[in-house]
């Protein structure tokens, strides 16, 4: 039987046997079910996956670029809560406030005879803590003790000032002797801050203090 690939010429046999090879390859490529195909279909899975993971990072890169300059506005946010923890204290920290009231009182020669604890007001965002004090002393030396409370770290108000002179009514008949140069006193609310809920009943009266007691300690504690 007479083989017509034998018949062929070389060049022609050549030409067949790459065009076989073609189909086959083609066949490999594209048909689903072959080996290649599904390796094709996997590596092709991978292309995508890279390229999203690629913009990931890209992405991630951005916010590593930032890290610093978010650290540092961090630090910078916590210092400012820090400060205004100190300016406005979450606790009501009764004892050290009357410290730097009596301290600012004996650091200006001013007298603080009392400082009586009023009813702490609810506000929205926060509480008001008012004291009703008495003090006395030289003019100058009241002014210098209102100053020194305006400049303590932790926010004070002082209002419903009124002063008599000494020298009148008020002064003689005060229960305690007043010191020598004393030419005002007076009554006054010094009126503080908190963040953190607290009872808010009546505080209990404190007693005044006594006359000649040693500066820088609490006049009353509430």
């Amino acid at each position: 039987m007479a083989n017509p690939f034998r018949d062929m010429s070389v060049f022609m046999q050549g030409l067949l046997a790459l065009a076989i090879a073609v189909v086959l390859v083609l066949v490999g490529l594209y048909l689903p079910i072959s080996p290649v195909a599904e390796e094709r279909a996997d590596f092709d899975k991978a292309v995508t996956e890279r390229t999203k993971l690629n913009q990931e990072v890209t992405q991630l890169q951005v916010y590593k670029q930032r890290y610093g300059e978010l650290k540092q506005q961090m630090d910078a946010l916590n210092k400012q809560l820090d400060t205004l923890k100190t300016i406005v204290p979450e606790e009501k920290e009764v004892d050290e406030f009357i410290r730097q009231v009596q301290g600012a009182a004996s650091a200006s020669n001013v007298q603080l005879r009392r400082l009586t604890a009023l009813k702490i007001d609810t506000k929205e965002y926060h509480y008001e803590m008012p004291f009703e004090a008495q003090a006395d002393g030289p003019y100058f030396n009241v002014l210098d003790f209102f100053s020194r409370l305006s400049r303590l770290s932790r926010i004070i108000n002082v209002g419903d000032l009124q002063f008599d002179d000494p020298s009148g009514t008020g002064g003689k008949g005060a229960k305690f002797p007043l010191r020598p140069g004393s030419t005002v006193t007076g009554v006054f609310t010094i009126t503080t801050y908190f963040t953190k809920p607290a009872d808010t009943a009546p505080a209990s009266a404190a007693g005044a203090a006594k006359p000649g007691s040693i500066p820088g300690q609490p006049a009353v504690k509430p």
